[in-house]
């Protein structure tokens, strides 16, 4: 596969997530939007409220190669928000700036609230760019185009997503090519077919046990279409020559 295509991480901050006081959503959706546009998810971190773990996490994730940040929690105005200040520490020098349109913004809806905590939440790290957050005005914000930091509420967040791919990404990035079948065999019916695969072609195998039998799911990812459709057809031509049962998708 091309090491130049992009490859997308979920953070996902909250305790009460770890402690089972809420459930998380983020994982599910960002999935599911990330499979069906063609884009490839490497990997998602649940973590705690801790500030050390929180900038250690996302500098782990930058140094990945073509790493792309969706973080979820911990931007908001309450002790325990502290993913600002860590984005910082991991991304820039660790110092906070306040972004004027953010701070001009959270002016007007707290005029007649004599509590001015929210005003931290336009504390950001330099540089910063604003997210649209169509629910309730109160920004999310990006930092050099890959890290892109969001409130833990899914009815702010996932909108900001399904933008984010839209203006950062349609017609960019890389996107994979997927065809995948599901037959009534074992998964060692494969194995010589795999080790065959062509370079830029990934090939993986889900097996599993039913009571009539075992099944395997075999998906074929390229970012290279004909070439995805071409090691795909070998797959197809083997179990008609053999006589196996499959259908095309993730389940029979």
């Amino acid at each position: 596969m091309n090491d130049k295509r992009e490859n997308f991480y979920a953070l996902i901050i909250g305790t009460e997530i770890l402690n089972g006081r809420r459930q998380d959503s983020h994982f599910e959706f960002l999935k599911n939007i990330l499979n069906k546009n063609g884009y490839k998810f490497s990997g998602a971190f649940i973590i705690d409220d801790t500030p050390s773990l929180i900038a250690s996490t996302i500098s782990y994730i930058s140094n990945l190669p073509n790493s792309i940040l969706f973080s979820f929690g911990g931007i908001g105005s309450t002790p325990d928000d502290h993913t600002r200040e860590a984005a910082a520490i991991a991304l820039r020098d660790g110092t906070l700036h306040t972004n004027i349109k953010f701070k001009k913004r959270i002016e007007e809806r707290i005029k007649d609230n004599p509590n001015k905590k929210p005003l931290n939440m336009a504390n950001l790290p330099s540089g910063a760019t604003l997210l649209p957050n169509e629910v309730n005005g109160m920004y999310g914000f990006a930092l050099d185009d890959r890290f892109f930091f969001m409130p833990g509420f899914p009815e702010m967040s996932h909108p900001m997503v399904e933008y984010i791919l839209e203006t950062y990404f349609k017609d960019k990035g890389q996107k994979e090519y997927r065809y995948t079948l599901t037959a009534l065999c074992k998964e060692s019916e494969f194995i010589d077919l795999m080790e065959e695969a062509p370079e830029g072609v990934e090939v993986s195998s889900l097996p599993k046990i039913y009571s009539d039998g075992s099944r395997t799911t075999i998906s074929v990812v390229s970012l290279d279409k004909s070439l995805a459709k071409k090691e795909f057809e070998k797959y197809i031509d083997f179990l008609n020559k053999n006589g196996i049962s499959y259908g095309i998708g993730e389940g029979v």
